[in-house]
């Protein structure tokens, strides 16, 4: 569901005139503007206290290098281990043989290790 689109505005806008009606519409319409007035003041306001304190080292941030929208784990995971300076060759590692199958470490902790054991259920947790 990517944002809000004129469509969703103006239907929005169809179910106020609606639930509100008309001779109450005027009066939350200006307390919306006052609303939006005011979290613009807020907004612009505490732009203005950073900028004083952090003086002028604050035009010299690059915000679209902050923006938290452009981190990948998986590209971040990636770079960091193509960037590793005394990083070897990738070596080829054989995968174990076994002949019974592997316990995952939750069923060691449990107890649950004999092959085919279920899990504890408690009908009451639920």
């Amino acid at each position: 569901m990517p944002g809000l689109t004129f469509e969703k505005l103006l239907l929005i806008a169809i179910i106020a005139v609606f639930v509100l009606g008309p001779e109450k519409l005027p009066h939350y319409a200006a307390q919306l503007a006052r609303l939006v007035k005011s979290l613009k003041n807020m907004a612009s306001g505490a732009k203005d206290r950073l900028r004083d304190e952090m003086g002028p080292e604050f035009n010299d941030v690059d915000w679209q290098k902050l923006d938290p929208r452009q981190y990948d784990p998986r590209r971040i995971i990636r770079e960091a281990l193509l960037d590793d300076e005394g990083a070897a060759a990738p070596v080829a590692v054989k995968p174990p043989t076994r002949s019974r199958p592997v316990e995952s470490a939750a069923q060691k902790r449990l107890g649950l290790a004999e092959a085919g054991a279920a899990a504890p259920f408690d009908s009451e947790a639920t």
